[in-house]
């Protein structure tokens, strides 16, 4: 069973994970996985004024944050996932964005704002703050993915963080 996304109009930022991982799917919350940094990296970074556990996920809205995953099916990992699934889940991602029109778009991993921008895996990504974005007055921003699993250290992973905190406090995109 999919998770909920947790979205408003009018969000600050708007979250994309992968996929559910099979705690979440379990628990029916995201980012429930054993260890995951995601809610340290919310509070610690200030985008949150407390650390919540999983099972608070919904209250996100009341900071003005959102979560969404490209793709709804869970699996133990973003690898079991297929091409078809990843292309899938971009095009109904781009439609919830321009929908949702959050302030920023975080992708948590390079590779699922890559298959949002339907570019090549081979193509060159930086993390952080994206020079231009699909819709006007929606920044986009690449963050490293908050699982345990990664190599990204914490310390750089919570500087994006901050830097989404930053740039939240600001407008939209000042884009025509």
């Amino acid at each position: 069973m999919p998770l909920d996304d947790i979205t408003m109009p009018d969000l600050d930022v708007l979250f994309v994970g992968y996929n559910p991982g099979l705690k979440s799917e379990q628990t029916g919350h995201h980012f429930a996985g054993p260890g995951n940094l995601f809610w340290a990296l919310l509070a610690e970074s200030g985008l949150t004024g407390r650390r919540l556990t999983y099972h608070e996920d919904h209250e996100l809205l009341y900071w003005r944050i959102g979560l969404v995953n490209l793709v709804d099916r869970a699996t133990p990992g973003s690898a079991d996932l297929s091409a078809e699934e990843l292309v899938l889940g971009a095009e109904r991602l781009r439609r919830k964005v321009t929908e949702i029109a959050p302030k920023i778009v975080a992708f948590l991993g390079k590779d699922i704002f890559r298959s949002y921008r339907q570019w090549p895996k081979s193509r060159m990504v930086s993390w952080g703050i994206q020079p231009d974005g699909l819709n006007a007055g929606v920044w986009e921003a690449v963050l490293p993915n908050p699982s345990r699993r990664s190599t990204t250290p914490y310390d750089l992973r919570l500087r994006y963080f901050r830097e989404v905190k930053g740039l939240a406090q600001w407008g939209p995109h000042p884009r025509p």
